[in-house]
């Protein structure tokens, strides 16, 4: 009796090992969102996957990785998964606050964004290396350590099939998209030589708004390339949203990298019925939108509750009523 109570355990012992591999193998194979769409490619005015059908990224941006480096971490994107995200915006300013480009530790920062990468690969996540100019206003004004970060990035990942570059965050103070254009070529030309294929998101004039002014004049001769729109919903409304029909009928493949429901400054009022107006607007043309930013900051924008001080193992109470309002909008 004893024989063969052994022997059932044994044979239980191993289908359940056999059932385990399998799920687990299972998971890898076909469940998370870059084993099933592969890597990315723009389509007309679309972003496609590898079956050529519209997908949409649906993603959180971290703050300045120059100082909320400790939310990069695979645990913490493996929560934010579980709640529907499929892209992570790894955000690395340059002129501010010890940027790449204003005193920071340039190899420290390069670290984080391999980890960031790293860890998105491992979950099967999409990620964004953005180079998140800002008070340097013209990205023509760092375009020499561009063009050495984004040699770097390009030949360190080219066999990444998850990695999207965005390449200026939000030129301002009077860049024109002229400024843009002739910087975009330039680095688009740089990363071209490594990766023939990564989408390569360009940002607009007036902090990534004036799409009009790329579709009057985009850039030609390239494939896979994108170009940024940002808003704020208690700040922007119908009049800049209303570009994107004409951008569109233009020919010009817009990216929402970046966005939030508070005002443009990323704190004071939050306004949910613009932010819906402009979630109709997103789910009508299936636009891919990054929502800033994840952290606890005391902000209204920040998408964790400043009073959650755990970096991994997030669940929805951790987050803000931005970031509860986010996810609930992705997943309509």
């Amino acid at each position: 009796m004893k024989k063969r109570i052994a022997l059932l355990l044994a044979v239980a012992m191993v289908f359940s090992v056999a059932f385990s591999n399998q799920t687990t193998v299972s998971a890898k194979n076909g469940k998370t969102p870059v084993s099933q769409h592969g890597r990315l490619r723009v389509k007309g005015v679309n972003l496609v996957d590898k079956k050529g059908k519209p997908f949409q990224l649906k993603g959180f941006s971290t703050h300045g990785i120059n100082w909320f480096e400790d939310y990069v971490n695979r645990d913490a994107f493996h929560s934010l998964k579980k709640m529907g995200i499929n892209c992570i915006r790894l955000a690395m300013y340059t002129a501010d606050y010890n940027g790449y480009c204003s005193g920071g530790n340039k190899a420290h920062l390069e670290s984080v964004i391999d980890k960031g990468v790293k860890a998105c690969k491992e979950e099967g996540i999409y990620v964004i290396i953005d180079w998140h100019i800002l008070n340097d206003n013209n990205p023509n004004n760092n375009l020499g350590e561009a063009k050495k970060f984004f040699r770097k990035m390009s030949k360190k990942y080219k066999k990444y099939s998850n990695v999207l570059y965005e390449i200026c965050n939000e030129p301002n103070g009077g860049t024109t998209w002229n400024d843009i254009k002739k910087y975009a070529n330039k680095i688009i030309k740089v990363i071209r030589k490594n990766d023939k294929k990564a989408i390569i998101i360009v940002g607009t004039p007036n902090w990534s708004q004036r799409i009009d002014e790329a579709a009057a004049n985009p850039i030609r001769g390239q494939k896979n390339i994108m170009y940024a729109m940002h808003f704020y919903a208690a700040t922007h409304g119908a009049d800049l949203r209303n570009l994107i029909p004409d951008a569109r009928k233009k020919g010009l493949p817009i990216f929402i990298t970046e966005s939030n429901i508070t005002e443009a400054s990323g704190n004071g009022a939050v306004n949910t019925k613009e932010g819906n107006r402009w979630f109709q607007m997103i789910k009508k043309y299936k636009l891919s939108c990054v929502a800033w930013s994840f952290c606890n900051k005391e902000e209204s924008a920040s998408l964790i509750k400043p009073s959650v001080k755990k970096l991994k193992g997030f669940k929805k109470s951790d987050l803000s009523k931005t970031g509860k309002w986010y996810i609930r909008m992705f997943k309509k």
